[in-house]
């Protein structure tokens, strides 16, 4: 990489200093083109890749993906926390519908094997990889009063940004409006109903949990890496996200391939959800 080593009071100098970064790669940012990431996933070559992002504790991500993209999150240190909505990218009027994801799989806890399903009961994307085990279909993201009630802030712009104000910023790149932002899924903090009812927080499996996810239709994916409702810590502390997404159409292909094998529940959705993609 280039030093600078002219003035930045000038434009010429300004223009010489910022054209010398052109090439400087920091953790908190996204890589363009996603097949510099440094390090790919094994077995992945790095042209594949279509998105490659580090997102800090307490900002945001957004991309469109297209149909058959696996999609990886990876907690980096132990205290991250992403916050994940969908939108349909040829429908953005449909979108993550939580409870469904809950209800219709008759299960809770998300892990291996768990359809995001839609509002319209089609299958948005599948957990295909998990080796956290601590996430949350239950509680949603913070809002604005809550984290200013519990760490002093909640605006995006604040150092404890709550997870809707982050979505709202996301969805907006889009077209979108805060209507749009439904209650959404979380990784890598998570949540147990008691016995009582109650919920409570399992905090994080610790470093290096991964989830990876197939999606079924072209999505909008807007992630918000920040603390969890229930998390215990009375400072916001989130640390980074790692987020990397490629083209596996065969992973897609190996879903409808063992779909037999399958809940009747998943299933359907599976089969609702061809039917509007064979449909376009």
């Amino acid at each position: 990489m280039r030093t600078a080593t002219v003035s930045t009071a000038t434009t010429h100098g300004a223009r010489e200093h910022a054209r010398a970064q052109a090439t400087a790669l920091t953790d908190s940012m996204p890589v363009v083109p996603a097949s510099r990431w440094p390090r790919p996933p094994l077995g992945v070559d790095a042209e594949r890749l279509t998105w490659a992002e580090t997102v800090p504790g307490g900002r945001y991500a957004n991309k469109v993906l297209g149909r058959g993209s696996r999609l990886r999150l990876r907690d980096l240190t132990g205290t991250a926390c992403a916050n994940l909505m969908l939108w349909r990218a040829d429908a953005p009027w449909e979108r993550l519908n939580a409870a469904d994801t809950v209800k219709v799989p008759w299960q809770a806890y998300l892990s291996t094997g768990h359809p995001l399903l839609s509002d319209q009961g089609r299958v948005l994307a599948t957990i295909v990889s998990d080796s956290s085990g601590h996430h949350d279909a239950l509680c949603g993201a913070t809002t604005l009063a809550g984290n200013t009630a519990k760490y002093g802030a909640g605006e995006p712009e604040s150092a404890s940004p709550a997870g809707r104000e982050l979505l709202a910023l996301a969805a907006l790149k889009h077209g979108l409006t805060r209507r749009d932002v439904a209650p959404n899924v979380s990784f890598f903090h998570g949540v147990r109903v008691e016995s009582d009812g109650a919920l409570a927080s399992t905090g994080s499996a610790g470093p290096g949990g991964t989830v990876e996810l197939i999606l079924h239709l072209p999505l909008i994916v807007a992630i918000a890496n920040t603390a969890h409702p229930l998390d215990p810590a009375t400072e916001f502390g989130a640390g980074p996200l790692e987020v990397l997404a490629w083209a596996a159409r065969e992973d897609l292909a190996s879903i409808g391939a063992d779909l037999h094998e399958r809940d009747p529940e998943y299933q359907r959705a599976y089969h609702n959800t061809e039917e509007a993609w064979r449909a376009l």
